[in-house]
């Protein structure tokens, strides 16, 4: 009789912890599928009922290769925070072309990402999470300080650039979360173009002027 693990009766049993070499590299590709099932699986089910098994079975991998990649499902809900949100973190660069018409160029991109259905619905499941768990939403507050505020108020050349970063957030999260979250109407329908030309002297003001 083969040695448990070695014979051809079967695979050997699968351990809790880090996954073996075999199991680390399951196939190409095997982190993105995990991200992009932990995001399905906090929409769906929400940060209370996700769990790192259901992510798994969703990814087709071992729930020990979720644990090895990423650890914790609060780890795992962070990670997923930071690839949805990843075009957002390129806003510094619209800072950089100067102060004149930031307010139109900073509402224009924003509205820009909620758009488009490959970015929208990520946003959405996971803002929802954050809506429901007050673990999501601390993870989230903190990479949205950390990640995205304190990278735009850092090209403020004014006072209390971090407090009108937040302002300017505010204002455009506030008008995400009516628009596709919970589509309240006559704004839910609205023309993007007609939101940024009423939105952008309010962002002008926040992140502009003195």
């Amino acid at each position: 009789m083969s040695a448990p693990g070695t014979g051809a009766s079967g695979p050997a049993p699968r351990r809790r912890g880090r996954p073996a070499r075999t199991e680390s590299a399951a196939g190409p590709g095997a982190r993105e599928r995990i991200l992009a099932a932990a995001r399905t699986e906090f929409a769906e089910r929400g940060y209370d009922k996700a769990s790192i098994r259901g992510i798994a079975r969703a990814a087709g991998v071992d729930p020990a290769l979720v644990h090895h990649y990423f650890g914790t499902k609060e780890q795992v809900f962070g990670a997923a925070i930071e690839v949805t949100f990843e075009p957002a973190l390129h806003l510094p660069d619209l800072l950089a072309h100067g102060a004149d018409g930031i307010g139109e160029r900073f509402a224009r991109y924003f509205l820009g990402i909620w758009e488009n259905p490959a970015t929208r619905a990520p946003l959405i499941a996971v803002i929802r999470s954050a809506m429901t768990h007050e673990t999501a939403a601390k993870v989230l507050r903190g990479f949205v300080l950390r990640r995205m505020l304190e990278r735009v108020a850092a090209e403020l050349a004014v006072p209390e650039p971090r407090l009108r970063a937040e302002l300017a957030a505010s204002q455009l999260v506030g008008i995400a979360m009516l628009r596709y979250v919970i589509q309240v109407e006559p704004l839910a329908s609205a023309d993007p173009d007609d939101i940024v030309r009423m939105v952008a002297p309010t962002l002008q003001r926040y992140l502009a002027e003195a």
